[in-house]
């Protein structure tokens, strides 16, 4: 089954699609989208499918899908009905119309803590409904590792399960009752009773009558058996036609609403961490620890550990992993803290004769930092440090629990035989096991072993008595294995249960039932690019590849998570569009690649539209497992989409900001001030703004009288601090980097901080000379300038480089630069790997001197709000931050704040006032609200700064004044502001 058909629709085709959208606007009060942009954004799940869809709707309530699904049929097209689109199974794309059930119909519609249920539709999060049973002591069993996202639609289509399985078992164990509605305008409230009437559910109780001794002989004895339809929920004696119906994929009917059971949630929860040899050990011994009933055992191998540490160094998490190379979760409840935490002790000290280390955890902050690690298992193999890819497919088989050591060391051998790697995790107290593997999908030799691969897979399980799906469906990746797994009467028998539900086939054909074989559809095979693979900027982590780096994102949605905190994704976050999220901008980019259906190339208007509230915070490159780099693709396409021709004014002015402030710079102080004065001129100002391409809502910073570097080259490098006691220069030399936004809008900033430097005994030297890392010019896409002007810096500081001299970055952005992205401009120059080995931010320095700090600060140095930079949150980390504030006695708190929104030039920008703002309205500025006028904000980011200033609500501080005024033991609140 192509999908190529909608993609390139034909001439009749296109008519009838635009007279189905037509029918559908006039039908419904939701969203219509029928537009390449939404076609491109909703034509991949997280698996390795694509499918272009017809169109994509989102309807508002339940009479709206009836009416669309009405309109569907008048037009016989297919329909697909849809959640979070996470799915790694192939179920959620389709040649059909999408179902966008996610948008409008997330509500809790009740919940009944007499009753243990909650009635919701099918669009609403698992977390939403989990934290709505939280007052009640209630929450929703099954909880996959996307629980953050997934709806609980979406849950029932594939019968998810999540890590707590073992204690609550998978979805459709706990389904109450399901509204649905079949393609044919059939609307049925399904309950646990089996007495609904009616022809469907009448023929659905005949075909279970006469399947029984098949269904008893055929179906595995397994609590994770997943793959097929639930045809044992038709028994005679046991019929619940609302379980039945689970799992179905979305190919049977559309869930309007849900009533799912609550369970009773422990008050207090702790974790146990077991260490083992390796991971067939820790397979070995789940049965062990079923025996104390814990609430999960999860577990993960020692690849995954190794791939999490070398895609981020600066993580912490793992060394709280007791020694080992196979590692189980153990999860245990109580009525508090210490009753969870000594059964989890129990759990540790009953293994001890079998384990390598235990670790027992309690705080749920340590809790949280751990249960990350293996809730990101899926992004984090995906892609190796080095470029090296690896997808789904093979993802979830189950077999039962007591064999799933002998299954894995199987399955690694199957894996061997066919010169396949892969790193694996899972739900090891169930036999579920997770596994990302680096097949080769570009080439056709590539997919046969795929599919010999999966083939050889799918038997092994059997062998096992195992189910190949335990938890995310068949889809395209599995079903057309199942003839493997099941006897012929049983897939005859699943054949007849579609054709019940949906006897014309429209209902998200091609899944489960006559399925597309495993390796049609591949999403990286349909969508080859057809662009030059002519990269500006170098790629490193995608082996000098753009096409390579549009493929890094998989779908998995982290990015789509509306949590009311966090950095990514700022501009999803405020608008809630799918189009200004890191996953719909990547599916977007990987599409113009292709040239199928976003046929413009580098000037494609819908991907333009969609970059366009990019801050390029770089959130994602931190926070997607797979590390998508949008900021990176942003700069890629501007640079092309604007090569050789007129630039937007805002590229002009705020692009090449450090050469203006250059220029004002070498003006006299009196000309700083009259420039600032007329500035705010409203007339001038609006005449000003209007050349730059600045939002008229922005004020225009005033810049200082006089630079720092100005104020130095007079001899007037430091503030006043105390003698520490340290020799002058004892420490050798260090170089601090002048960066345009410290030298011309904040050079105080840089006063305090050399005055620190010196009392630590380093002997301060500033560049010979103007430096820029190149930012202002990469963010606007104007590589080539970057280049050079990075380059010019790099000639300026190469010979300290060279003798081994450390340079301290006072901006968060530009630090980063220098870390990471220099590496992006000039791949090839040798002095940009010497920089980004011996340039620190001004924290890391300071982190290296806590000792001698803390004895000179003393405590009670007032308290601070944090606000960490969004570059230094992906790029740097904020630990040594933590360390220093601690060593000044000063109480800080770090702001879980995301982006302050104005992430450079953004949020100067003309149309991204409002925009900005909200972004910085999430958290950060109702934060600073609720402190006491006492308590700083701390901030070293100047675009964070500029933010704050400019909301009125308090002046912010940077670390280098935090530290002066704790090393001269002033008064907690700084001075206000001026423009010198």
């Amino acid at each position: 089954m192509s999908t190529d058909s909608a993609a390139r629709p034909t001439t009749s085709s296109a008519t009838a699609y635009r007279a189905l959208e037509n029918d559908l606007r006039a039908a419904i009060g939701g969203e219509v989208r029928f537009d390449a942009g939404s076609r491109a954004m909703w034509s991949a799940d997280a698996s390795n499918y694509r499918g272009i869809p017809i169109g994509v709707i989102a309807p508002r309530d339940a009479g709206d899908v009836e009416a669309a699904v009405a309109v569907c049929r008048a037009h016989d097209v297919p329909v697909l009905p849809l959640g979070s689109r996470t799915s790694i199974a192939g179920q959620s794309v389709n040649t059909a119309v999408a179902f966008d059930l996610k948008t409008h119909m997330d509500g809790i519609l009740e919940i009944d803590p007499d009753a243990r249920t909650a009635t919701v539709q099918p669009g609403a999060v698992c977390d939403a409904v989990r934290n709505a049973g939280k007052p009640h002591g209630l929450t929703f069993g099954p909880d996959p590792s996307t629980h953050n996202r997934c709806t609980i639609g979406g849950m029932i289509g594939n019968n998810a399960c999540g890590s707590h399985s073992v204690a609550w078992g998978k979805t459709v164990d706990n389904v109450r009752s399901l509204d649905v509605l079949t393609y044919r305008g059939e609307r049925l409230t399904l309950g646990g009773d089996g007495t609904e009437t009616g022809t469907i559910p009448d023929a659905l109780r005949a075909l279970g009558t006469r399947l029984a001794p098949d269904v008893e002989r055929g179906f595995p004895d397994l609590t994770r058996r997943v793959s097929g339809y639930n045809l044992d929920q038709l028994l005679p004696g046991n019929v619940n036609l609302a379980k039945a119906l689970v799992g179905t994929e979305g190919t049977c009917a559309t869930i309007l609403s849900a009533t799912v059971d609550l369970v009773e949630s422990p008050p207090a929860r702790a974790l146990a961490v077991l260490g083992f040899p390796d991971a067939y050990h820790a397979a070995d011994n789940v049965m062990i620890v079923r025996e104390h009933s814990p609430l999960t055992i999860e577990g993960m191998d020692a690849g995954l550990i190794a791939s999490l540490r070398a895609l981020r160094p600066n993580e912490t998490a793992s060394r709280m992993l007791p020694e080992g190379k196979g590692w189980l979760y153990i999860e245990t409840g109580g009525a508090d803290r210490g009753e969870a935490e000594a059964a989890a002790q129990a759990v540790a000290d009953a293994m001890k004769a079998y384990t390598t280390g235990a670790v027992v955890v309690s705080e749920p902050k340590e809790m949280a930092a751990l249960w990350k690690i293996r809730e990101e298992g899926a992004g984090l193999l995906t892609r190796s440090p080095e470029g090296g890819e690896a997808w789904p497919g093979w993802e979830d088989a189950a077999v039962p629990p007591e064999r799933f050591g002998a299954y894995l060391r199987e399955f690694d051998k199957v894996l061997e035989r066919h010169g396949r790697k892969g790193i694996y995790y899972g739900h090891f107290g169930d036999g579920c096991l997770h596994v990302r593997i680096d097949f080769d999908l570009l080439s056709k030799a590539g997919v046969q072993n795929f599919r010999d691969f999966m083939t050889d897979a799918a038997d092994v399980v059997v062998e096992h008595g195992g189910s190949l799906s335990g938890e995310h469906g068949d889809g395209q990746a599995r079903a057309e294995l199942l003839p493997r797994m099941y006897p012929p009467e049983i897939i005859a028998g699943f054949e007849r249960f579609k054709e019940i539900w949906d006897p014309d086939d429209r209902m998200n054909p091609g899944r489960v039932v006559n399925p597309a074989t495993m390796d049609e559809n591949l999403r990286v095979q349909l969508g080859m690019p057809t662009m030059p693979d002519e990269p500006i900027l170098a790629f490193g982590h995608d082996r000098g590849s753009f096409h390579r780096a549009t493929r890094r994102c998989l779908g998995v949605g982290k990015c789509a998570v509306d949590t009311g905190s966090g950095v990514m994704c700022p501009s999803w976050n405020v608008t809630q569009e799918e189009k200004y999220s890191t996953r719909g901008r990547a599916r977007l980019l990987f599409e113009m690649a292709n040239g199928e259906v976003i046929t413009d190339g580098w000037q494609s208007d819908e991907v333009a539209e969609s970059l366009d509230l990019c801050l390029s915070c770089k959130g994602c490159k931190s926070d997607c497992p797979v590390g998508v780099d949008m900021a990176a693709y942003k700069t890629e396409f501007l640079a092309h989409r604007f090569k050789n021709k007129l630039r937007p004014r805002n590229h002009y002015s705020m692009g090449a900001l450090p050469r203006w402030m250059r220029i004002v710079g070498a003006l006299p102080a009196v000309a700083v001030d009259g420039i600032n004065k007329l500035s705010q001129v409203p007339l001038l100002a609006k005449v000003a703004k209007k050349a730059g391409g600045i939002d008229p809502q922005r004020a225009i910073p005033p810049i200082a009288r006089e630079t720092y570097t100005s104020r130095a080259k007079r001899g007037e490098m430091t503030s006043a601090v105390p003698d520490l006691g340290i020799a002058p220069g004892s420490r050798g030399r260090l170089m601090l980097w002048t960066d345009t936004f410290t030298d011309h809008f904040d050079p105080d900033i840089a006063a305090d901080a050399v005055a620190v430097l010196t009392a630590l005994g380093y002997r301060v030297e500033l560049p010979p000379g103007n430096v820029c890392c190149g930012l202002t010019w990469v963010s606007t896409g104007q590589v080539t300038a970057a280049r050079r002007v990075l380059a010019r810096s790099l000639n300026r500081i190469g010979p300290a480089l060279d003798a081994g001299v450390p340079v301290v970055g006072l901006e968060p952005s530009c630090t980063a630069a220098l870390r990471s992205d220099a590496a992006e401009l000039l791949p090839d120059d040798p002095r940009v790997k010497l920089l980004s080995q011996q340039v620190s931010t001004f924290a890391e320095l300071l982190a290296r001197h806590t000792d001698e700090l803390a004895v000179a600060a003393g405590s009670g140095n007032g308290e601070v709000l944090v606000q960490v930079h969004c570059h230094q949150h992906a790029e740097l980390g904020s630990e040594p931050d933590r360390a220093v504030l601690s060593a000044l006695g000063v109480d800080a708190t770090v702001l879980d704040s995301g982006c302050c929104g104005l992430a450079g030039n953004f949020g100067f920008e003309d149309g991204h006032y409002d925009v900005s703002m909200a972004c910085a309205e999430r958290a950060l500025l109702p934060a600073l609200r609720s402190a006491e006028p006492a308590v700083d904000l701390l901030a070293d980011g100047y675009s964070c700064r500029t933010q704050v200033r400019q909301a009125g609500e308090r002046e912010p501080v940077h670390l280098a004044q935090i530290a002066v005024r704790a090393l001269r033991g002033t008064p907690a609140r700084m001075p206000g502001r001026t423009a010198g």
